[in-house]
């Protein structure tokens, strides 16, 4: 079908139609509703080519020739929002494509395997609850024995976030090779971030150095959500002490330096808080609530326990993520 054969093809299945109406001809106009749908034709152009249709069939009533006049009107109030409908359509899609695109972008970001060091094990559960997350993680290896490694949750989502986190990860790799302790990390990261972003957003962020020799864990956090300690002598989890100014909020935050040592079967459980803001029925879980379940895995694989946890919180919330979920579980052997 071609356009300029159009109105002769309508006029054609009008007519076959008025002279015996049948299944046929239903079918027929249906797929061509949609071919005019498909190439933007408005309702009141297809009311004008009916009536000339029906002009073309025989001698038509004036009180049917007048009422065209009226449905045309009617119709392009129609066509208005048909084409109203269009726009926001085609919006939708550049808009989804340049989504997919931020997400790619956002994949290259995060560490695409998790590091191996003797003598502990590291377990990682990253989900976005929407189609681009806020959380940020990563691995930095310094040698065969130390690494560092970073959680972070930026404000808002989409492809500010994205942009945000890759603000964040460079920023991160052009410091890396300076002796720079956590709190001297963070510091940096604030002056940098808060130059960088949207006054309206910030960003949480926990940052740490591992060392596999003496099983240390030396970090500061910037207002982000305490992880967990689980001491396997005490059988017993505890907040992970530390606080800060998130990174953007004001230049002259200072952060504190802290520190752990695991011991053989200790775990240490580092998250966003899309972990801690599981919601069960009409409440949020407590923090001695996810201390129970979390109390259940522990034990096993360091990865083991960080999916068996996110199963565990993803049924409890009757499989809906309500924000970005990242976990990070490093056990001792």
């Amino acid at each position: 079908m071609v356009i300029r054969s159009l109105e002769e093809e309508y006029v054609k299945l009008l007519r076959d139609y008025l002279n015996g109406p049948g299944e046929d001809q239903l079918y027929v106009a249906q797929q061509m509703g949609k071919w005019l749908l498909a190439r933007n034709i408005s309702p009141e152009e297809l009311t004008d080519m009916h009536g000339r249709a029906l002009e073309k069939l025989g001698d038509v009533p004036e009180f049917v020739r007048a009422s065209f006049s009226i449905l045309t009107e009617v119709m392009i109030e129609y066509g208005n929002e048909h084409r109203s409908v269009h726009s926001w359509r085609s919006r939708h899609q550049q808009l989804e494509a340049e989504m997919a695109v931020a997400q790619a972008m956002q994949q290259t970001l995060l560490p695409g395997e998790i590091p191996a060091y003797p003598g502990l094990e590291i377990g990682l559960v990253s989900i976005a609850a929407k189609q681009m997350s806020g959380d940020y993680y990563d691995f930095i290896c310094q040698d065969e024995e130390r690494f560092c490694l970073s959680v972070a949750d930026i404000t808002g989502k989409g492809i500010s976030a994205a942009m945000c986190m890759s603000m964040l990860k460079y920023a991160i790799d052009s410091l890396r090779e300076m002796p720079l302790g956590p709190d001297e990390m963070l510091h940096h990261l604030n002056r940098i971030v808060g130059r960088n972003i949207d006054p309206s957003m910030f960003v949480t962020m926990l940052y740490g150095a591992y060392d596999t020799r003496l099983h240390s864990f030396r970090y500061a956090v910037a207002g982000h959500e305490p992880g967990f300690l689980y001491r396997a002598s005490e059988k017993k989890f505890a907040d992970l002490e530390g606080q800060g100014s998130a990174l953007g909020l004001c230049p002259s935050s200072e952060y504190e330096v802290r520190e752990v040592r695991l011991e053989p079967g200790d775990v240490l459980i580092l998250l966003t808080d899309g972990v801690t803001e599981c919601k069960k029925n009409r409440y949020y879980l407590q923090r001695d609530e996810l201390i129970l379940h979390m109390q259940a895995e522990v034990g096993v694989h360091a990865q083991k326990m960080a999916n068996a946890l996110y199963n565990r919180l993803l049924t409890l919330s009757q499989f809906e993520l309500l924000d970005d979920y990242t976990m990070i579980v490093l056990r001792r052997t």
